[in-house]
């Protein structure tokens, strides 16, 4: 999951998307047309001839609804048109929807911080008591959901967010899984035994496309409570708080500082993390399922299963993080068509009901419903990562109700353009801005 500049998103929330009902970000009515009220259950595979529907997706994931889509206009004789918004993807669907347009369906990110984004209340169908939506994990369950209202339809897993490992670089520094660590502290000082006892970096940074830089802070702020992310979202805590501070001062100290990291990690990239891991240039990498997604392109299950394993982590514990990408939830729009919308809904069924094995299997990824196995095949570091989501603690995209570009401003640390109390000073100051864009209580 990229992390896309969000300053833009408050402007456009601010001021082009002031005619819907910006201001709140679930302003508006629940719609005439009864969208909101208790739906009949509905027949996945009833016949919908001349029906059209059009469904919105990222350039990069135009392709990922297509098995569905084939499926389901066999099936119905309904005709689903994929259509690719301009990256990026998330400042330029809230501008459509400003002017005017809008599709039947859409990919979007089901989290806390980016569904209001697109004034869900005021433009999307709410999805509650859909039959596939008691079938999701316990996880997958508490994505989608604003003010106690299901918005998105859950197709896929969120990423996960761990440790990918060279298990060559691993023997050669004489560490097994046992080794692997329960803390934060423990990582970095597994980290300090790759660089000792190899020739390798113990961390590939990726400073250059800078999105990854966040990983290493995340990881140490799941010790913070429900009642402390609360108090951030209603303005009562800071960013600035000394557990954020101290975060981001450990990762600057004791890994970059401390020469845990490559050498070239202010220009390292996305594609090298993965070719230096490969190549046991570096032992490990801090990253999320689009690092997985890189070595599956170019090497096989067995060729992946022989040199690269993955391991939870988190601040106190041997825990994952989950973080929701734009691929994981599918919404509904009110277009004031009743044929549509009772489409739309029909395709949702499909998608999450008697397609879904075939679904993920053509996809080669994890189920989200227990009840559907996860398809054979896939490598150890999928299966380890299937095995750790049910206890997996979400990112602060998944908590917070802004995700502020924390990336943007850990790359100015890295180039010694701000300390790490200034980072921590122009997260809130974005936290803030956007916040009293949407017009949540406390800004």
């Amino acid at each position: 999951m990229k992390r896309r500049a969000l300053p833009a998103l408050a402007l456009i929330c601010a001021a082009g998307l002031a005619a819907t009902a910006c201001s709140d970000p679930t302003a508006g009515d629940s719609g005439s047309d009864g969208s909101d009220a208790k739906q009949a259950a509905v027949n996945p595979t009833a016949r919908l001839d001349g029906v059209k529907l059009t469904m919105w997706t990222a350039q990069n994931t135009v392709n990922a609804p297509k098995q569905v889509i084939d499926a389901f206009e066999k099936a119905t004789g309904a005709e689903v048109d994929t259509q690719a918004i301009p990256d990026l993807y998330e400042q330029n669907v809230p501008t459509k929807l400003a002017s005017g347009d809008r599709p039947d369906l859409m990919f979007w990110q089901p989290s806390i911080s980016t569904l209001p984004f697109i004034q869900p209340k005021q433009n999307l169908l709410t999805l509650e008591g859909e039959p596939w939506e008691a079938k999701l994990g316990d996880t997958e369950r508490s994505l989608g959901m604003i003010d106690g209202k299901r918005y998105a339809a859950i197709v896929t897993s969120p990423a996960m967010l761990g440790v990918y490992y060279n298990k060559d670089v691993f023997k050669q520094a004489g560490l097994s899984e046992k080794d692997f660590p329960k803390s934060y502290d423990e990582l970095l000082a597994l980290g300090r035994k790759v660089v000792d006892k190899t020739d390798a970096a113990a961390f590939y940074e990726a400073g250059g496309d800078k999105w990854p830089l966040q990983w290493q802070m995340q990881v140490q702020l799941t010790d913070l409570d429900r009642q402390w992310w609360a108090d951030l979202n209603a303005g009562k805590k800071k960013w600035t708080d000394p557990v954020v501070v101290g975060a981001i001062k450990k990762y600057k100290d004791k890994l970059l500082d401390a020469g845990l990291a490559q050498k070239n990690y202010r220009t390292g990239t996305f594609t090298g993390q993965a070719d230096a891991l490969w190549k046991g240039e570096a032992g490990m990498v801090l990253n999320v399922t689009s690092f997985q997604s890189q070595l599956q392109a170019k090497y096989s299950t067995a060729e992946i299963d022989k040199r690269i394993g993955w391991f939870p982590v988190a601040n106190s514990s041997a825990t994952a993080l989950y973080s929701p990408d734009q691929t994981n939830g599918v919404v509904a729009f009110k277009t004031g068509d009743d044929k549509r919308q009772n489409a739309a809904r029909q395709f949702l069924a499909f998608w999450l009901g008697p397609d879904y094995p075939d679904y993920i299997k053509a996809m080669k990824i994890p189920s989200v419903q227990p009840s559907v196995p996860t398809p054979g095949g896939l490598p150890g570091t999928s299966k380890s990562q299937v095995a750790a989501l049910p206890k997996a603690i979400g990112v602060f995209q998944a908590k917070a109700i802004v995700a502020p570009d924390t990336h943007l401003y850990l790359a100015d640390m890295i180039f010694g353009k701000k300390t790490p109390l200034q980072v921590a000073q122009a997260i809130q100051d974005q936290f803030a801005q956007v916040a009293k864009a949407q017009g949540a209580p406390g800004f």
